[in-house]
């Protein structure tokens, strides 16, 4: 009720000051032109609610990566681990934290569409990490964007827009800059750009880059043994998250005396390393712009970027400050090429925009999965020997080897687009946006799971637990309880690599058709309708094996090793005859109501809808409680938003405030559940109803009295709440709140620039972040709280005809800011913002 209360004091006051001060004179608040809604128009002139920031601004934030941009905005928050892995999520539209073993195949699609220019680049699992060098501008479009950008644009749309080439003269820029961080290493970039006029209606430009980036966090000495695992713990045990151990999670040998089992220790001493968690984005970006005409033109953009990794990028708060324990090596190695071409023109009153895109993207990841042991009921069968396993009468005995875990994840990922819309004339009383729009996605993802110690497991009476040292399990004959299988992909048709106890080798392709419009009526001069459908056909297919050793009672006289194949072969030839594909086409709507009742001053209602794809599960068919069975296939989870917002510029145009309130239902949402009352495998489903409540508003003031002085704040409320849960699981409770969401958010920055008397400017700018509390999951065992933070940066500098020079503060007060959490496998992993970090950056215009 009082969160409801002041949500409703907040909006009445936003109108009532709307309505006072609107419509005068030239604006003194920059006006930013976007193409949010597919034509060109001053964000104040759109009837859609939209955070921009313009080069200039971009510039002024030091904004670099991905997590930049997304700090500055409100109602946007981030999940992930780390660079080239985080999620975006806006308006608090999330329910399960990302993880590696599904982050491609079986992951479920993002619900924020990710756009660089006019191509989007979401993929599931990982987004495309753009580094924004030489950007015209971010855009980020919060709630349902569907009719006009597709399937994952289910809660807004964030859209890169670069800077295009220039035909009309030379120039060029560089940019370095160098930093330190509180008990981290040092970082240091260098950027630069050259526009080049060819012709008076050629011009090519190029961007080049290298950001090295310090670590800050320490991998410091541990160990562990297969005692902790989850095999040897009761029902009732209580997690760090307070929820306790249930009967289905206990572990099945928790009351066993394990006085005869040695335990050997896993001990990470070769690779303790300060500042382990470095990171390089290095890469290109040549454009190439064609005036055919004075009606048509071509442009054709070609980027590269290579993107390293190590380490990890959270902390264990059980440990000290900025540590973690490791015990096998973190590596990153994500590499994209991306070539897009747009063809502009005019037939007759018709504006046309054919653009196409394609991207190759190649992920080479190596992640310790030694955590893995904290949840893992069944890891001693395979790194443990003797009876620790198959207990007999005396108890267990044997030897139990050092749970030493890493997957070894490759993915390659390939992205075809193209989009064909035409635009009526924009001074027109009727004015539509109509198109057609086809996507193909391929992901290949293999997974090798591997745990060392598995070949040096000890045989008794003839019977290995795991894989014998000499007998990798080969891909040529897969046997087991199941009967044969023909499977109808491999990536590698091996052998195994010794140790590797499972293998998730999956190609899934993603193929979507769109038709879609947008027609707006201006009924008079102060009211105007817009309305918008679009109607898609998507179909997500997965073909492949999940293969491993469980119950792998091999022969160890024979070359090859059987094991046996513990889920369904995805495709044709499946095991169980799962369905081929997930398939989905339909319609979603929109509708706009306007009002501009002055100059500087517009008010509308929207009626919005938005959904996100199903995708095909790997253990589909499982039985459950009730007579529940896990779904072969997911449907799509949609939504449907009502919002009413306001645009005004008021004082004479000194201020502007934009704000919104919106209240968003959420049928059928999509999650991620591990529940062994259900099935012993992680399966995705449409598992709760969901609403959200919330206002968002957005104030500049540039007083007219007090030049060269610009004061920007934004702020975010959010009320989320699970309604009503699908799936017969204790994991997701009605009353719930949604993850990634918290209470309220808001920033403020002010910036004042004077000139010198040698005719420098200098400028200062201090900015203050502030976030509430939220968690990390909808899934209550996963659940971990996000704490909330207050973070302070401070900039000052000179400028001068053609160069300038800054001095930046970031994190003035050292705060361990969350920006998420982990607790997948039953132990915090705590994702902060970077220390304290100080240096300068340095700009020259040629």
């Amino acid at each position: 009720m009082m969160k409801q209360r002041a949500l409703s004091t907040t909006f009445l006051t936003a109108a009532t000051l709307s309505l006072a001060g609107a419509g005068l004179a030239a604006a003194q608040v920059d006006v930013i032109t976007v193409t949010a809604t597919k034509r060109e128009q001053s964000t104040q002139d759109i009837p859609l609610a939209v955070n921009a920031m313009n080069e200039e601004t971009l510039e002024e934030l030091g904004v670099d990566v991905f997590t930049d941009y997304l700090q500055q905005l409100p109602g946007v928050t981030a999940g992930g681990s780390g660079p080239g892995q985080a999620t975006i999520y806006i308006r608090g539209l999330a329910s399960t934290t990302p993880n590696l073993t599904t982050a491609g195949v079986a992951g479920l699609a993002p619900n924020v569409a990710l756009y660089l220019d006019e191509q989007p680049v979401s993929q599931p699992g990982r987004n495309l990490d753009v580094y924004a060098a030489d950007l015209a501008r971010v855009e980020v479009l919060p709630g349902p964007q569907g009719t006009l950008y597709g399937a994952s644009s289910q809660a807004g749309t964030v859209r890169l827009i670069t800077n295009r080439p220039d035909p009309s003269a030379f120039y060029a820029s560089s940019n370095f800059a160098v930093s330190f961080t509180e008990g981290g290493e040092m970082s240091n970039k260098v950027e630069a750009m050259v526009n080049v006029p060819v012709a008076d209606n050629f011009a090519l430009r190029g961007v080049v880059y290298v950001d090295q980036q310090g670590g800050y966090i320490d991998n410091v000495p541990g160990t562990r043994s297969a005692r902790e695992s989850a095999r040897f713990r009761a029902a009732g045990t209580m997690r760090d998250n307070g929820v306790p151990v249930s009967a289905t999670r206990a572990g099945f040998q928790s009351t066993a005396d394990l006085t005869n089992v040695t335990f050997l220790d896993a001990n990470n001493s070769d690779l303790l390393e300060k500042d382990f968690n470095d990171t390089t984005y290095s890469g290109f970006r040549l454009s190439a712009l064609y005036d055919f005409n004075a009606d048509w033109s071509l442009t054709v953009m070609h980027m590269q970027q290579q993107l390293d990794s190590e380490g990890v990028f959270f902390m264990d708060p059980s440990l000290d400050d900025l540590e973690v324990q490791r015990f096998e090596e973190d590596e990153l190695d994500d590499y994209f090429h991306n070539t897009s071409w747009t063809l502009e023109g005019r037939l007759g009153a018709l504006e046309m925009v054919y653009t196409g895109a394609y991207t190759d993207r190649n992920t080479d990841q190596r992640v310790d999965y030694s955590d893995y042991l904290f949840v893992g009921q069944y890891l001693p069968y395979y790194i443990c020997d003797g009876s620790v396993s198959y207990p007999g009468a005396g108890g267990p005995t044997g030897t139990c080897q050092a749970p030493n875990l890493f997957v070894q994840s490759d993915t390659r990922t390939k992205v075809f687009t193209q989009e064909l819309r035409f635009n009526t004339p924009a001074d027109r009383r009727v004015r539509a946006t109509f198109g057609g729009f086809y996507s193909d996605m391929e992901v290949a993802e293999r997974n090798d799971f591997t745990y060392p110690g598995s070949v040096n497991a000890i045989s008794f009476d003839g019977v290995t637990t795991g894989f014998a040292p000499n007998y990798p399990l080969t891909n040529t004959a897969v046997t087991g309880e199941i009967g044969n299988a023909s499977p109808g992909y491999f990536s590698d048709p091996g052998p195994f690599p010794a140790g590797v106890i499972f293998r998730n080798d999956v190609l899934r392709t993603d193929q979507q058709y769109g038709i879609f419009g947008e027609t707006t009526f201006d009924l008079t001069e102060q009211f105007s309708i817009t309305l918008g459908a679009r109607y898609y056909d998507i179909e997500v297919d997965l073909v492949g094996s999940a293969n491993g050793s469980f119950f792998n009672f091999g022969q160890t006289d024979d070359a090859q090793v059987f094991g046996t194949n513990i889920s369904a072969l995805y495709g044709p030839n499946n095991a169980f005859g799962n369905p081929d594909v997930a398939a989905t086409d339909g319609f979603i709507f929109k509708g706009t109501l306007e009002w501009r009742p002055t100059d500087g001053a517009l008010f509308y209602a929207t009626v919005s809808e938005g959904f996100r794809p199903g995708v095909l599960n790997r253990p589909g068919g499982a039985s459950g409680p009730g007579g529940y069975t896990v779904p072969f296939a997911l449907d799509t989870d949609e939504v449907v938003n009502y919002e009413f917002g306001w645009k005004t510029d008021l004082f004479d145009n000194q201020v502007r405030f934009n704000g919104n309130a919106f209240m968003v239902e959420i049928e059928n949402l999509q999650t991620t559940i591990f529940d062994p009352s259900i099935t012993n495998l992680f399966f995705s489903d449409n598992a709760a109803n969901a609403e959200i409540r919330g206002i968002e508003g957005e104030v500049t003031w540039a007083p007219a009295d007090i030049e060269g002085l610009t004061v920007v704040g934004a702020f975010s409320l959010l009320d989320t709440e699970i309604t009503e849960v699908l799936v017969p699981t204790n994991d997701v409770l009605a009353g719930s709140e949604l993850a990634f969401a918290p209470s309220y958010q808001a920033n403020l920055r002010a910036r004042y620039e004077w000139p010198m008397e040698n005719g420098m400017m200098a400028h200062v700018m201090p900015q203050i972040t502030i976030t509430d509390d939220s968690v990390s999951d909808v899934i209550e065992i996963n659940k971990a709280d996000v704490e909330g933070y207050t973070s302070l940066n401070f900039t000052t500098g000179l400028t001068g005809e053609s160069w300038s020079v800054e001095l930046f503060a970031n994190n003035l007060t050292d705060e361990r800011g969350e920006i998420a959490n982990n607790f997948v496998f039953d132990r915090e992993r705590v994702t902060v913002i970077r220390p304290r970090t100080i240096g300068v950056r340095v700009g020259v215009q040629y």
